[in-house]
């Protein structure tokens, strides 16, 4: 019997890297996945290969930005498995690297609008279709921060604000649910580095910048930030969305995982 059987899962960001990892892990513990994103060809390869390996998954396009989108993304779901029972607020892009005195206004919104205002969006529309599962088993709301969620970083103005903004609004949300009785648990995961195509090519940015060496220090020196002697795999952290998305965490709302190697305990 898998942990999830019965459940219906969305998970943005879902064409690769920790998307993936997490909708194929859910999948196989018995959850209906519907997978989201912007790139449409890779969603629909992603889920594909979710649907071959773990079981029932399909794909709809979703730009998270979109606040129409949303409510059509969530409307669909419930349309086509009968309900929604977890979300994973996956979406999100790589810092825009420099210092603050020269960022601009428009890549400062660009990165928020993708790393926070989507989470906001999606607890909202989430929010509504799993309260009416309150008499029952309400829902699992799993938002993806970071570790910059919780420090700083120099030249990361706006992806550390976006992702201190999902840790905060994280608790809001949990809060709010709790008082009103829906049933609806909502958490926050914290990231280290995880090997993935967001931070191999924040690092390529990086070093076609100037802001780092080559490609090989970059990834040495990130290692060695991680006590446990190693970066994130993508299965590291779908593990812990996992844990937050089943029953084992019934008695935890508002709280932060942090899956980081031991790099914030420093």
């Amino acid at each position: 019997m898998g942990r999830l059987d019965g459940k219906v899962a969305l998970v943005t960001g879902a064409a690769k890297g920790i998307g993936t990892a997490t909708a194929a892990l859910l999948a196989s513990e018995g959850a209906k996945v519907l997978l989201t994103d912007i790139d449409e060809a890779a969603g629909e390869k992603a889920a594909d290969q979710v649907q071959n390996q773990s079981g029932t998954a399909s794909f709809i396009a979703h730009d998270v930005t979109d606040e129409a989108a949303w409510e059509r993304v969530v409307t669909h779901a419930v349309e086509t498995y009968g309900r929604l029972d977890i979300l994973v607020n996956n979406a999100g892009i790589a810092p825009k690297g420099g210092p603050i005195e020269d960022l601009s206004l428009e890549d400062w919104r660009h990165v928020t609008a993708i790393d926070l205002d989507s989470v906001f969006l999606g607890c909202k529309y989430a929010i509504r279709a799993m309260k009416q599962n309150a008499s029952e088993s309400g829902g699992s709301i799993i938002n993806i921060s970071s570790i910059m969620g919780l420090v700083g970083q120099a030249n990361a103005a706006a992806y550390n604000a976006a992702k201190g903004g999902v840790r905060l609004l994280t608790k809001v949300a949990a809060l709010e649910c709790a008082e009103a009785g829906y049933g609806i648990r909502v958490n926050s995961v914290h990231p280290g580095f995880v090997d993935t195509p967001l931070v191999r090519n924040a690092v390529s940015d990086g070093v076609v910048a100037g802001r780092m060496g080559s490609e090989n220090e970059a990834f040495e020196l990130l290692t060695m930030l991680h006590p446990i002697g190693r970066l994130g795999v993508p299965r590291d952290i779908a593990n812990a969305i996992l844990f937050l998305a089943s029953e084992e965490s019934a008695f935890m709302t508002g709280a932060e995982l942090v899956v980081d190697g031991g790099y914030t305990a420093r």
